[in-house]
């Protein structure tokens, strides 16, 4: 006897009997439903929409994930605080000034007389990290001091500005390393007027001519020469002047934009002397010359690889910086600027990029000044700067020229005393 509706509707014929249908089980959270895909591939053969769509899946998951670890590794290299330089000071020295007078002449009467002018840099380390140079617990009983306690009270000593400070220049060997630039007016930019253009400053090309670590190859170069030429016969040349002595920093400047980055070279003179620098003394020569009690100037490299500026530095030959300068500083390959050799020019963000010869420099003059210098190097740099070299200026001039390791007798010192030589 039927016992449900169905029954009873199957037994008078309305309905057939069919076996029922076999539920899937349902799929829990966060599980892959195996049973529906396993059923799928042994009940029936995939559709061809179904296999491409499986294989895009894949290939996505694949290289969102290459391309996710390729990035994370990507980001230290062309981030751009790993390829911004760094800000503050990066070098810091004494800087001489000289100019040679003109061939076939013994003495110079004008800045007409001259041949060359040129600014002489000697890096140094800073005058804190120097023993000879600073007073610190080392005066103590240094066995018995907790070594945390030493380094602490060393950065209490330095002062603001310190990194600026170069340490006392070394009289006692000649073994250096030296830049010779040489400076294509035949004087420095003037920070107050003379710049092309309303409100513009005065913007030189400078060039590394000489580059090495031994003072007696200096010497020799900026000595007394004589030598023959094919038309004009015997040539002589008188030894270069020595023109001023003092201290230099170069600083990068803070920048939020790569555009805005800027390099600052400031210096300060200890000879001549403060007083006799004044504008009311008689200092024709560094008057002439250029030379301030203290000045800076924003300092750019030229990019060896851009084209010449105009026809004369074709024939120039460049510096061969290496491949890392080339692409980090300059961004050869179009990692910087529009061009494929990148930027024309670029701010001298290391050191590094003084140290070849044939380097192309642009000096555009900043401020003038004791002021100016603050201004330009920022953080009590100009003003700590300003302090040493206002007390070594109290050095004689022999001692500026055992410095250089240089003959004094050899080497006129009228012009360190403002008179043409």
């Amino acid at each position: 006897m039927p016992t449900t509706r169905r029954q009873q509707a199957i037994q008078e014929g309305k309905i057939k009997d069919e076996p029922p249908v076999e539920k899937a089980a349902p799929a829990s959270k966060g599980r892959v439903r195996k049973t529906s895909t396993a059923s799928a591939g042994k009940g029936r053969k995939k559709t061809k929409h179904e296999e491409e769509m499986d294989v895009d899946e894949s290939e996505v998951k694949k290289t969102a994930k290459k391309e996710g670890g390729e990035e994370e590794e990507s980001k230290p290299e062309v981030g751009e605080k790993r390829d911004a330089p760094d800000v503050g000071t990066i070098e810091r020295g004494h800087i001489y000034f000289f100019y040679r007078p003109r061939v076939q002449l013994e003495e110079a009467h004008s800045i007409d007389d001259i041949k060359n002018f040129h600014m002489l840099l000697l890096p140094r380390p800073p005058a804190f990290t120097d023993s000879s140079s600073s007073k610190s617990i080392k005066d103590a009983n240094v066995d018995k001091a907790d070594p945390e306690d030493i380094e602490r009270e060393e950065m209490n000593v330095v002062s603001r500005g310190a990194d600026a400070v170069p340490a006392p220049e070394p009289t006692e060997f000649k073994k250096k390393k030296y830049r010779l630039i040489t400076v294509g007016k035949k004087h420095l930019p003037n920070p107050e007027h003379g710049g092309v253009g309303k409100g513009r400053k005065e913007m030189f090309w400078a060039i590394v001519t000489a580059v090495g670590d031994d003072l007696s190859s200096l010497e020799k170069g900026l000595g007394e020469k004589t030598y023959e030429t094919k038309t004009r016969s015997t040539r002589h040349e008188a030894p270069a002047r020595l023109v001023a002595r003092g201290g230099y920093a170069i600083v990068n400047a803070p920048a939020s934009t790569p555009s805005q980055r800027e390099t600052h070279l400031g210096y300060h003179v200890s000879h001549p002397s403060p007083a006799e620098l004044d504008p009311s003394s008689d200092n024709e020569v560094q008057t002439a010359l250029g030379i301030f009690n203290a000045s800076s100037f924003v300092i750019q490299v030229k990019n060896p690889s851009a084209p010449a500026m105009n026809p004369a530095q074709s024939h120039t030959k460049g510096p061969e910086y290496p491949q890392w300068i080339m692409e980090k500083v300059f961004g050869v390959g179009g990692a910087r600027g529009r061009e494929n050799y990148g930027l024309r020019f670029a701010s001298c963000e290391t050191p590094e990029l003084l140290d070849y010869k044939g380097a192309q420099i642009l000096l555009l003059a900043a401020r003038d000044g004791e002021t100016g210098l603050e201004a330009s190097l920022g953080e009590g740099r100009g003003d700590a700067l300003t302090e040493i070299e206002l007390e070594e200026s109290h050095e004689s001039f022999q001692k500026v020229f055992e410095e250089l390791g240089f003959d004094a007798e050899v080497f006129p010192a009228e012009a360190l005393e403002g008179k043409w030589a």
